[in-house]
């Protein structure tokens, strides 16, 4: 089956099924609920666009000849992280930057699974046969994942077998002919609901040790599967117009717990069971965190190009752009998108062939920007509200423009600079959705924590970089002013 349309994405996921429980009831059709039909549809539109799209956005497959996904590529050059990354753009410049759980980003992951030799064969041969046909299968299916990574936050400063309840993190607890059985829980599946399968994978950053074994698996299933359940936060789709609640009516993705009440998990699908240390290498090893590092900062700099986009409009028609304090806010956004761009570009032509014949990005520079960009989203949301000024609380909506009473006067006094008041209350809606809607606060909290927790990961950056040079430098310097031959003491 070739790349899917947006139509037959939607009847996928009507005809799954999947458990999905939202404001306490539960979802009979996935696509047709308030809370999911508007990102629904948005997911249909990405993959009709790969068809609008195909010399940019699709490749033929080797395997059977037809047209798939770009973002599934193994890349072998680097004109394909090139085209990946174009491809990736195309994406994110539909949605403004602000899905930050589109497919492409989990396809990256599984290329690097499926293509990663035998890592996965060191807990059991059959899973590097498992991890290279799930890949296949993604891939000639352009099948749409969710994934989770992390234990419930129940006592941090425990490992998962140190908990009062053992059976609160989705663990293994049985492994017969057919496959292992999971109980318990984890967070945090964003598109849970309105995806065909989730993968469970390790988390990219917390380390386990081998007291929690038990927890420690890789596996990928359909979300249909008998026994797991989506327990959705509350929706931030508020049923409003797209014209009043621009991004957070298309964009809304989503987040659940995903419980799994004692699933039966084939072993056909398991990468890894029972191996913490298989766990703790697994990112870092098969180099699926560079290239799915490599989706996110592609897709973190459309979403600076467009929020960049939406504060020079406002600065422009309200008449503020001629302040140099305005004009320093701005260039602040400019200067973090040139960097993410540098980054981009070091990575990808700093970019080599790994142990599987992947060409690989430079994981410097994309590791500097993953750590650094979570901390640059608030100050560029920051600079939209500071911008924006009362002008976000004075915002009508489209009803009072029509309103045969008052229309007039909303027109009349919501006008801009050179801007008439119907596209000016519109233009600061979208930096409301941007910036103080809830749509805009998840998205802040959601970039925050993107990786982890940045101080850990600050923690993590630190220890693995390479010290030693700096620090002989200095001490060479300091070496050579204490020489004789440059003491001029007796001059």
């Amino acid at each position: 089956m070739p790349a899917r349309t947006g139509e037959q994405y939607i009847q996928g996921i009507s005809k799954a099924k999947n458990n999905v429980w939202i404001h306490g009831e539960k979802v009979e059709d996935v696509p047709s609920h308030p809370a999911f039909r508007n990102i629904v549809r948005s997911i249909a539109n990405l993959y009709d666009l790969q068809h609008e799209k195909a010399d940019k956005m699709l490749y033929t497959s080797d395997q059977t000849g037809d047209k798939v996904g770009l973002s599934f590529i193994a890349p072998k050059t680097v004109d394909d992280l090139i085209r990946r990354r174009e491809m990736i753009s195309e994406w994110a410049g539909y949605t403004g930057g602000m899905m930050g759980r589109t497919p492409d980003y989990l396809n990256t992951s599984v290329m690097a699974f499926g293509t990663s030799g035998n890592f996965f064969a060191q807990n059991d041969p059959m899973f590097a046969e498992n991890a290279r046909k799930y890949y296949d299968y993604c891939r000639e299916n352009d099948i749409s994942l969710t994934h989770t990574l992390i234990h419930p936050q129940t006592n941090r400063s425990k490992k998962q077998s140190e908990q009062k309840d053992p059976y609160l993190s989705a663990r293994i607890v049985e492994k017969n002919k057919d496959g292992i059985v999971v109980k318990g829980a984890r967070l945090l599946a964003t598109l849970g609901g309105v995806t065909d399968e989730i993968v469970v994978f390790p988390s990219t950053l917390n380390k386990a040790s081998s007291e929690d074994d038990p927890y420690a698996m890789a596996f990928a299933i359909p979300n249909n599967t008998e026994g797991l359940k989506f327990l959705c936060r509350e929706s931030f789709d508020t049923g409003r117009s797209q014209w009043d609640h621009p991004l957070s009516s298309r964009f809304e993705e989503s987040d659940a717990i995903v419980v799994f009440d004692n699933v039966l998990v084939p072993w056909e699908r398991v990468f890894v069971s029972g191996s913490s240390d298989i766990c703790n290498r697994t990112y870092v090893e098969t180099n699926a965190i560079v290239h799915m590092a490599h989706q996110v900062i592609a897709k973190n700099t459309v979403k600076t190009e467009f929020v960049l986009g939406v504060i020079l409009n406002m600065m422009e028609s309200i008449g503020i752009d001629v302040f140099p304090h305005v004009k320093e806010k701005a260039s602040e956004v400019m200067l973090i998108l040139e960097t993410m761009r540098s980054h981009l570009y070091r990575a990808e032509h700093n970019a080599s062939l790994d142990k599987y014949g992947n060409m690989t990005p430079d994981f410097a520079p994309l590791n500097a920007a993953r750590n650094w960009y979570p901390k640059m989203y608030q100050r560029i949301v920051e600079i939209v509200k500071i911008l924006g000024a009362s002008g976000l609380m004075g915002i009508p909506t489209e009803a009072d423009f029509n309103a045969d009473d008052i229309g007039e006067l909303v027109h009349r006094y919501t006008q801009g600079a050179n801007i008439d008041g119907y596209e000016r209350t519109q233009l600061f809606r979208l930096a409301w959705d941007i910036s103080i809607s809830t749509f805009g606060g998840r998205q802040a909290l959601y970039e925050y924590y993107f990786f982890g927790d940045p101080a850990r990961m600050s923690n993590i950056y630190y220890d693995q970089f390479n010290k030693e040079p700096y620090k002989a430098m200095v001490k060479d310097f300091l070496q050579r002013v204490n020489s004789k031959s440059h003491n001029y003491s007796s001059v």
